[in-house]
């Protein structure tokens, strides 16, 4: 599937993971599912990654132009760094809510990592979003 819009990025999200556990004859274990779901989520990571390193890149000379001016508008890239660092503490604790509600039971291994790759295709996604102007 050829994801063009963020509807349809976001349709894709957990698609690779299914697929995969449909593949595999240990798909629908527990560890078959973690490994599956581990694989997409790192994928989308990887994805964030380097989208929030073109956008950290983009910001740093709109915001030296902004020093140099002593302007007192906000800077992008400090602004960037600070939401992401929020977000990573939002997707941690709203991740260990998820598998708390498993109370300790073996499905609590694949409600975090789903919760995890969910959380951080649709992070990816709104970075793409913003790098791109969509």
């Amino acid at each position: 599937m050829q994801a063009d819009s963020i509807d349809d990025r976001r349709q894709c999200i957990g698609m690779s993971a299914n697929a995969c556990m449909e593949a595999s004859p240990e798909g629908f274990t527990t560890i078959g599912m973690m490994q599956c779901i581990d694989s997409e989520r790192e994928y989308w990571d990887g994805q964030l990654n380097q989208t929030y390193k073109l956008l950290k890149d983009a910001y740093k000379p709109q915001d030296a132009e902004l020093d140099k001016m002593e302007s007192s508008a906000p800077r992008m890239g400090p602004a960037l760094r600070d939401m992401q660092r929020s977000w990573i503490a939002y997707r941690d604790a709203t991740c260990d809510f998820e598998q708390s509600q498993w109370g300790g039971g073996s499905g609590g291994g694949p409600a975090v990592l789903s919760c995890l790759l969910r959380l951080t295709a649709f992070q990816s996604i709104f970075l793409l979003q913003t790098w791109s102007g969509e």
